[in-house]
């Protein structure tokens, strides 16, 4: 499941410590699931209020019967995961199921803060890190990686009927956004809106930079692997002028190769934007790190420190998740 559905997260997990690649693929588990149950489903906004009842239980200690909730709850345990991060999430699955269109960049943020910066910030628990620096640097990465990602797909959005890219941007480039909803064709001002967002990613990713320095140093590879293969699309999409139209940028498998090998480097990336000012858009994410690490963890958390201790529940999902992977495999999806 995991190689099928995302292959830049695949081939970075490699590089992850065991531990934490168990955990990430079960956070990533849930998060595909909560996207193709949106995404693909025939009613996405009763999808979601199921997603919404799945998280209650899981937070009640008492997953529902699927693999993917009861690895979750284990982490959520393990790693004292805020449920306000998972809330982000399906907040902006909702964005995507309601067809919203972003005037700014600004907005453009807010939603990549939600179905990315959220991940990020999920994915830094599981390492162990809840500095609000490092936290911030990651909320960087995911909005960078969902900037790179909205770059890449304008055509194939809008032929979807969906436009990310912010309205004010189009406007200042002579383009009305409807009407290239209703005939999306490549040209140089759609291209200039794209490469500005380009650029916007890049100035994130060199900010991430100094939180992937923060991670524990046998997690930094893995990390810093995933962000030169999303930065990478958006230099693919520089050599092809921009246009993501009417072609797709796509980064062969010898360059994923030779940027692997460049993954050494994340031992020595320097700090210098760690207390870099955090997203006005991502705040919301880390204050609700800082109030689960300012909340007792005593009783409170009964039922789910009961769960977690299950040996029982431990062994039973893990047959669960790999009967599902082997039920899903050979179905592809986008890299």
């Amino acid at each position: 499941m995991l190689c099928c559905g995302s292959r830049s997260f695949y081939l970075a997990s490699f590089l992850l410590p065991a531990p934490l690649r168990t955990s990430a693929c079960c956070l990533y588990a849930f998060c595909r699931a909560a996207d193709d149950a949106v995404d693909e489903g025939d009613e996405p906004l009763a999808a979601l209020a199921t997603l919404m009842r799945r998280l209650d239980a899981v937070y009640a200690g008492e997953p529902e019967d699927h693999s993917v909730d009861r690895a979750l709850a284990l982490i959520v345990v393990q790693h004292r995961l805020p449920r306000e991060l998972l809330d982000a999430l399906l907040e902006g699955f909702s964005w995507d199921a309601s067809g919203r269109r972003y005037q700014t960049l600004s907005e453009v943020l807010d939603y990549s803060a939600r179905v990315a910066g959220a991940v990020g910030i999920l994915m830094s628990l599981l390492m162990g890190v809840r500095s609000p620096n490092a936290l911030a640097r990651a909320a960087d990465l995911g909005a960078a990686m969902q900037l790179t990602n909205i770059a890449r797909d304008v055509g194939e959005d809008a032929r979807a009927g969906r436009l990310y890219l912010p309205l004010d941007w189009l406007r200042e480039a002579g383009i009305d956004g409807e009407a290239f909803l209703a005939r999306p064709e490549k040209n140089s001002a759609i291209a200039s809106v794209t490469r500005r967002l380009v650029e916007e990613a890049n100035t994130l990713y060199e900010r991430a930079d100094s939180g992937i320095a923060e991670l524990p140093r046998n997690c930094r590879r893995g990390i810093y692997a995933a962000r030169l293969l999303y930065a990478e699309i958006g230099n693919r999409l520089g050599e092809l002028e921009f246009d993501s139209v009417s072609q797709r940028a796509i980064v062969g498998k010898s360059n994923k190769a030779a940027l692997l090998l460049k993954t050494h480097a994340a031992n020595t990336l320097s700090t210098r934007y760690l207390s870099a000012p955090l997203l006005p858009e991502s705040a919301f994410l880390i204050e609700a790190v800082s109030a689960v690490d300012a909340e007792s963890t005593g009783a409170d958390n009964k039922h789910l420190k009961a769960f977690a201790s299950s040996f029982y529940h431990r062994v039973l999902w893990m047959l669960d998740l790999f009967e599902a992977q082997d039920q899903r495999r050979g179905k592809t999806s986008s890299p």
